[in-house]
């Protein structure tokens, strides 16, 4: 996964100073890197057997959609408040400042259903942490979560220390 690493912009002080943002869109461009990423994160979540990928707003939408078409699955968006027509499930979560909220369609999967969350960026694990519990609140099963950026330094994985997880590419500082 060096080649993927390689195309990522690193981006110091933004999006405050202090802070390296690693900018994935220099490697969504390429259309190489793309394709490695997309047939890498579809080879990380087959062994899982998901029923439905689920891709968290907004670059969550980049990856799921595609690896479900790749893997014959269903994709299952989550979103940020009153973005989905009808009625929804929600979850509200701590960040480090404050809180969101997450939402889903009632009904957007039978119960039992297995389900990988795809997004691009495992950081402090409090997004995907609250995915997963918006899964399970509808009865759905965690299948696993999958990454394609992990910041070690940042202990995401502890959130989700009862789940599956898998990342391509792992910056340990």
């Amino acid at each position: 996964m060096d080649v993927l690493k390689q195309l990522i912009r690193e981006v110091p002080d933004f999006p405050k100073p202090g802070i390296l943002f690693y900018d994935i869109t220099t490697l969504l461009k390429d259309k190489d890197g793309l394709r490695n990423v997309i047939d890498s994160m579809t080879a990380q979540i087959a062994p899982m057997k998901p029923d439905y990928v689920m891709g968290i707003e907004a670059r969550g939408f980049i990856f799921a959609p595609v690896v479900a078409y790749k893997l014959g699955a269903g994709f299952i968006p989550v979103r940020k408040p009153k973005k989905l027509p009808g009625a929804t499930e929600r979850i509200t979560y701590d960040l480090e400042y404050g809180t969101d909220t997450l939402e889903v369609h009632k009904g957007a999967f039978p119960s039992g259903a297995r389900i990988v969350i795809a997004d691009d960026l495992l950081a402090t694990g409090g997004t995907s942490q609250a995915a997963a519990q918006l899964v399970e609140k509808i009865g759905g099963k965690v299948a696993g979560l999958s990454f394609v950026v992990e910041l070690d330094f940042l202990n995401g994985r502890d959130r989700l220390k009862n789940y599956n997880v898998a990342s391509l590419i792992r910056y340990a500082s």
